[in-house]
């Protein structure tokens, strides 16, 4: 499903096919199941709101007589837009803050057009790729700072997260950050479980017959027993564990066992996978998306998992715990702030607790904990940008920073440095949208956002599938719950996800509740990665290579070390897979834009 529409005076009319349109002015259109709501205010504003809103008709009914809250974005849990149309040309889009909802911008016939989907306002203006987006994604995925309003595609923007955000036909784009996560007093448990079983009773109450991811992880187990409790009488969920052939053992099945075997609804299945589904598996196969998707490397798993589920349960909507470990885990940089609120002996406690955890001295810790207190998010990036130009590796400064490390690797071109190092900058000198935040709550807002936008990639891949994927750990309400916890009542750095085990206090079983540790798929990656090493490697004089960002002989000899087991991190290999992959997408898919034929009908 997507949406979007024009301001006044442009458009006439044009959706793309298989659209309806929503309203009688024919400006908003929507493709796939309708979830869209509007009413009218007594000044003739035409409020609709778009995507899953726990707000019922009444509490939307009690919005039509004043102006809209600054919190009608996320007051109400799910991931939605609000859109104001006013009778003049102006058009007023109220963004979620963690970006759930990604919504983006273009101008178009001297007004703007807007929609869920980057790409299908790309073949609108027949927009071409941003080489230098591309560069960001590959070489610097861990500074999500630096992508900023970017899109993969020249012309088109992001809409704010979190924004109110005015487009005018004639004018340029006006954009207020109206949300910001200012500490409140009282630890994050009672706002995180009210935000996260409301999420999720609304995804059960759209979808009785929902499945749900069942890992053994926190996460995912809190959501499949939420969902198991919300169903209505009689009911069942069907939740799945997917795990290597042949290996029915090991500490996530007997986790997923255990919480599964916790409540009556919850009907557990398990998944082998096979040689079919390892990652890297004809990963050019994957469906087009508006940027590359998080799970286009293992496109086979996910795609087998999501048919199966469908075949065999008739599945329409899946939740999964993605998400999770971004909003529940704390950077490093949290011992800064503990220095810088004067809070030192907590400081020395959770450096040490942190020590033990990397087996490394505490010493070094807190001084980078202090030095990180002198330097601000605009400094990091300026560091940044001329450690890219210098060719200095940051590697070996400590985990204490404002951007975890990843040097380049030897297959990046002169060109893509200086398209990186131009991209940093440029972020460097704009103001920051939410200044004074500290250190570790304004990394975890970049983070989050970056994780929710793809995550919506993600969403994308399952919809191919037939299956509406959702993520209730991003829903803006539990995000803003969660990042608005003062300094006091944060976990400890080193601690694991103690908010949810205590939020979910009588839901999970007290064993799960208390897991420290989360299995993963490595060893499948390292055996997919030397299963597909010929194809992988025929990719390498592609896309990326036409755009002058990689070295094609230095990409295979990378991938041929990866594949026969040197250590290293695969983070840039998989991140330049994924964009050659995606790229090549762009090649065999278009959004087709029609104007209505005379005399149809409109909603």
């Amino acid at each position: 499903m997507i949406f979007g529409g024009f301001t006044r005076g442009s458009g006439g009319g044009l959706r793309p096919a298989g659209a309806a349109c929503l309203g009688p002015d024919g400006l908003l259109w929507q493709t796939g199941t309708p979830v869209a709501r509007s009413f009218s205010t007594p000044g003739g504003c035409r409020v609709t709101v778009l995507g899953r809103c726990g707000a019922d008709d009444a509490e939307l009914s009690a919005l039509a007589g004043r102006p809209l809250p600054q919190d009608v974005a996320w007051r109400w849990s799910g991931a939605y837009a609000v859109v104001e149309q006013r009778r003049k040309e102006c058009t007023v889009v109220h963004t979620d803050p963690s970006g759930a909802l990604p919504l983006y911008a273009t101008r178009y016939e001297g007004g703007w057009a807007w929609s869920s989907s980057a790409r299908a306002l790309a073949e609108l203006i027949t927009s071409g790729v941003d080489p230098v987006r591309v560069a960001v994604a590959v070489f610097l995925p861990h500074v999500p700072a630096v992508v900023g309003t970017r899109t993969f595609f020249a012309g088109v923007q992001q809409l704010p997260p979190g924004a109110r955000c005015e487009l005018t036909a004639g004018r340029a784009l006006k954009c207020t950050m109206v949300w910001r996560p200012d500490p409140l007093p009282g630890p994050a448990h009672h706002r995180l479980r009210s935000a996260l079983e409301d999420g999720v009773q609304l995804r059960v109450a759209a979808d009785p017959a929902l499945t749900c991811d069942l890992s053994g992880g926190l996460d995912s187990s809190s959501l499949a027993l939420l969902a198991a409790t919300a169903l209505p009488e009689g009911g069942a969920l069907n939740a799945v564990t997917v795990h290597p052939a042949g290996q029915t053992d090991g500490a996530d099945l007997t986790y997923a066992r255990l919480a599964a075997a916790h409540h009556p609804r919850l009907v557990h299945h398990l998944l082998p996978l096979g040689a079919e589904h390892l990652p890297y598996t004809d990963i050019t196969a994957v469906p087009a998306t508006d940027e590359p998707a998080p799970s286009t490397l293992t496109r086979a798993r996910l795609e087998g998992q999501l048919r199966w589920m469908r075949d065999r349960f008739g599945s329409r909507t899946h939740l999964t715990g993605d998400g999770g470990d971004s909003v529940l885990f704390l950077p490093a940089a949290h011992l800064a702030d503990l220095l810088r609120h004067r809070l030192y002996r907590r400081a020395a406690a959770e450096a040490a607790g942190w020590a033990r955890l990397r087996h490394s001295p505490v010493l070094p810790l807190l001084r980078d904990a202090h030095a990180l207190t002198r330097t601000d998010r605009a400094q990091a990036l300026t560091d940044l940008a001329t450690a890219l130009e210098d060719g200095a590796s940051t590697a070996g400064r400590g985990d204490v920073r404002w951007f975890p490390e990843l040097p380049l690797p030897s297959w990046a071109t002169a060109n893509a440095v200086r398209l990186l190092s131009g991209a940093v900058h440029q972020v460097a000198a704009a103001a920051d949208a939410l200044p004074g935040l500290d250190t570790a709550v304004r990394i975890l807002v970049d983070e989050v956002r970056e994780v929710a936008r793809t995550a919506a990639a993600d969403a994308q891949l399952a919809a191919a599938s037939g299956i509406e994927m959702h993520n209730p750990f991003l829903d803006p309400r539990l995000v803003d719950a969660v990042l608005r916890t003062d300094v006091r009542n944060r976990p400890p750095v080193h601690a694991y996800k103690p908010a949810l085990a205590r939020a979910m206090a009588g839901v999970l079983p007290e064993t799960l509740a208390s897991r420290t540790t989360k299995g993963s798929f490595n060893a499948d990656h390292y055996t997919g990665l030397r299963a597909n090493l010929l194809e992988l490697q025929n990719l390498a004089d592609g896309r990326l290579a036409a755009l002058g960002l990689i070295d094609p002989a230095g990409l295979r000899a990378h991938l041929a070390l990866a594949a026969a087991g040197i250590p290293m991190s695969l983070a840039p290999l998989e991140q330049a897979l994924a964009a050659e992959a995606w790229l090549r997408t762009l090649d065999h898919t278009a959004t087709t834009w029609s104007r209505p034929r005379k005399g149809a009908r409109r909603g």
